[in-house]
């Protein structure tokens, strides 16, 4: 029986010379695989109270908007800067490969919303950080993260848990 992890294709040398670049759109483009990755990342969180999902750029959107469709809520994008048309706040941060900025609308979250925090990867903790905050600077509070592929060499999970985040991946693997 195949796992998450057997439909998650690796890249060598993407972006650049030395990144073992994880590649989940074969997860996404095999439907058993794209269904057995939303029901394992939807499986932690039965019973519980979830308002929002908050997918960051741009695969989050892939899986935060089948995880909100199953759970029936809203879906919220964050966005690179300057992709979203209404009033919003920002937050920069740090990739392993430099300097970025992320954007949230500033009424997307309303005050005491419970959030799940959506993307595919966990590298070094860096977009995710700074969504977390984004949520929030508007009031709501993240539930926990919720990750396809966990890389644990980058350092992200122990940033987000020391952040006081509830953190889960369906898989871990190594190199960068």
């Amino acid at each position: 029986m195949k796992t998450v992890a057997d439909y998650i294709r690796t890249i060598a040398d993407f972006p650049h010379e030395g990144i073992m670049f994880r590649d989940v759109t074969t997860l996404f483009a095999d439907p058993r695989g794209f269904r057995m990755a939303i029901d394992q990342m939807l499986h932690p969180y039965a019973g519980l109270r979830i308002d929002k999902v908050v997918g960051l750029e741009a695969r989050g959107f892939i899986l935060g908007g089948a995880i909100a469709h199953q759970l029936s809520i809203g879906f919220v994008p964050i966005r690179k800067k300057g992709k979203l048309p209404g009033r919003t706040i920002s937050q920069d941060y740090k990739l392993e490969y430099g300097d970025a900025i992320v954007e949230l609308h500033d009424d997307a979250i309303q005050p005491g919303e419970k959030v799940l925090l959506v993307d595919d990867l966990l590298a070094t903790g860096g977009t995710a950080e700074a969504g977390i905050k984004l949520v929030e600077r508007l009031g709501g509070e993240i539930i926990s993260c919720a990750f396809i592929v966990d890389l644990p060499e980058l350092g992200g999970r122990k940033k987000l848990t020391e952040m006081g985040m509830d953190v889960h991946a369906l898989c871990a693997l190594d190199g960068h």
